[in-house]
């Protein structure tokens, strides 16, 4: 089973940082693969929430049922599933300074004989969580407040 993982900092909160991701349709502003994500159930964003996922893999459309998984003040778990696979995307967030140590893991597992390519999926996977990080690490930073604008002298 191919599994990444990355370690990044940005300089968002983490409650900011979890409140973002754990709506996974943002996933079309952090994920340089997803092309379309649309809640499919209704209500609060919570653990059992589920998304439609459209995404573009090694040039190939494909299209996953995302569920949200496990939700903390850490940590938010999505998986998502079609015929032929099934991911995990494990977010860990955790304080430092101001800002948030984000750890991104993602694990495939290809389903069938889709098994075949996971050599290959491995070396997709790796290049795809490098774009991944560099794209969520900008984004979130630019959510965050700009140095300045916030505090200023005690009275």
């Amino acid at each position: 089973m191919p599994s990444v993982s990355r370690t990044f900092t940005v300089s968002l909160p983490p409650e900011k940082v979890i409140d973002y991701l754990k709506d996974f349709e943002h996933a079309t502003q952090w994920d340089p693969g997803t092309q379309s994500c649309e809640r499919i159930d209704r209500g609060p964003v919570a653990e059992g929430a589920y998304w439609h996922n459209v995404s573009k893999f090694l040039g190939v459309r494909t299209e996953l049922t995302y569920k949200l998984e496990e939700l903390s003040d850490h940590q938010v778990v999505f998986v998502g599933e079609n015929q032929s696979s099934r991911t995990v995307d494990t977010i860990t967030v955790d304080a430092q300074g101001s800002g948030s140590v984000i750890t991104y893991v993602a694990d495939l597992e290809m389903l069938g004989t889709a098994r075949l390519l996971s050599p290959v999926m491995k070396l997709v996977f790796e290049k795809l969580a490098g774009d991944t990080e560099r794209q969520m690490s900008s984004v979130l930073n630019t959510l965050a407040p700009t140095t300045g604008q916030a505090g200023g002298a005690s009275r």
